[in-house]
């Protein structure tokens, strides 16, 4: 008997603990986030900021070694002489590049000696609605990079841009014409959007009845003010989660049946913090892209009108690293490799691996799947 009362009061008492564990991280998660969130922790310098664009500097490491998801990689002391410039897309925040401690992108690039810059285009409001490809591509990433090469006293630099990012990247190497963009790494950034799955079969609609409008009316989308193209960042939210609802869906899920695991809770109200606070699309932006590369799908000819301009892909010549993600419902492999069919880079390369259109950038493969290549890739270019 005294066993049988002993058995079940410990049993109780575990119950009990279980309990309040549940119930503290419930309360933590819900009420306490920003206290669990682990990002933005690698330290930077604001070199500039006009308001709305700032330029970030990451000074090198104060440590001997970093932890990037279980590996164990020695800080190198000494720099390799070309600069990596981060050009994000818009709508993100910036906490995706240095989302954990053992996963940032950041401070795994000043860990193997590159001199690291981000360009951080801040939160757009209405009064940015007139923002168009051109304002970013022709006037606010040339003026950025003209800062980094006065704060890193070199001309040659390395480009790293995801989703839009990327495309700004390209779109920026087309127009200018800079030969001193001596390498670009482009992940997840379309080319082809009518070839990218059931997005592009969307798309292929909309441009059929986009042009019985136009051949009927006349009517043209940039016909109408920018500012009623104005997305709101909660709107960038719920359809970057709609992408995916699913993967949506069932992380909430197993944030619910794993609420004990306080390493699972925290990594997610981490991840929670990046995509549920996504920025808006300023309305001119919203127009190119819809119409431009949505629509006409001009990218897959080589071509992207930019302003008055033309910007063509075959100006871009710089050594050229693409990245695909083999689930990225946004951006398949095939959106994404038409790239490779335009360019005239001579060194080129295209890989698809694994994980979405967020994975392929910070996603738990993503330092096996593609860090440790990349700058394996970029070493041997930035000497």
């Amino acid at each position: 008997m005294r066993d049988f009362i002993q058995a079940a009061t410990e049993k109780t008492a575990g119950l009990a603990r279980q309990t309040m564990l549940y119930a503290g991280n419930a309360f933590d998660r819900v009420f306490r986030s920003a206290s669990m969130v682990q990002a933005g922790q690698t330290p930077f310098e604001t070199l500039h900021t006009d308001g709305l664009v700032s330029l970030r500097y990451y000074p090198p490491l104060q440590e001997d070694f970093i932890e990037l998801d279980g590996i164990t990689i020695p800080v190198e002391r000494s720099s390799h002489r070309t600069p990596v410039v981060i050009v994000p897309p818009l709508a993100v925040n910036m906490l995706i590049y240095d989302l954990f401690p053992q996963r940032s992108l950041v401070r795994f690039l000043r860990a193997k000696g590159f001199e690291a810059y981000l360009i951080d285009w801040g939160t757009p409001t209405r009064a940015h609605s007139h923002y168009n490809l051109h304002t970013y591509v022709a006037e606010l990433l040339p003026a950025a990079l003209n800062r980094v090469r006065e704060h890193s006293g070199q001309q040659e630099l390395s480009l790293h841009g995801w989703s839009l990012g990327g495309m700004f990247t390209l779109f920026y190497s087309a127009l200018s014409k800079d030969q001193n963009v001596h390498n670009a790494i482009v992940l997840g950034s379309p080319v082809d959007s009518h070839a990218s799955g059931v997005l592009g079969l969307l798309n292929q609609r909309l441009a059929d009845v986009a042009g019985f409008i136009r051949k009927r009316t006349g009517f043209r989308i940039h016909d109408l003010r920018p500012h009623w193209f104005h997305s709101p960042g909660w709107v960038n939210t719920i359809g970057f989660k709609l992408t995916n609802p699913v993967g949506s869906f069932m992380g909430y899920w197993e944030l619910i049946i794993r609420l004990g695991d306080r390493e699972f809770v925290t990594n997610h109200a981490t991840t929670s913090a990046f995509l549920d606070r996504m920025v808006a699309y300023p309305g001119g932006v919203v127009q190119d892209t819809v119409v431009r590369i949505w629509i006409d799908n001009q990218l897959s000819r080589g071509t992207v009108q930019i302003g008055d301009a033309e910007a063509q892909l075959a100006n871009v010549n710089a050594n050229l690293f693409a990245v695909a993600g083999s689930e990225d419902t946004m951006v398949t492999p095939a959106a994404a490799k038409r790239l490779m069919d335009h360019v005239s880079s001579l060194d080129k390369t295209f890989r698809v691996t694994q994980g979405g259109h967020m994975g392929i950038l910070a996603g738990s493969k993503a330092p096996n799947e593609s860090w440790l290549e990349i700058a394996e890739w970029l070493a041997e270019r930035s000497d």
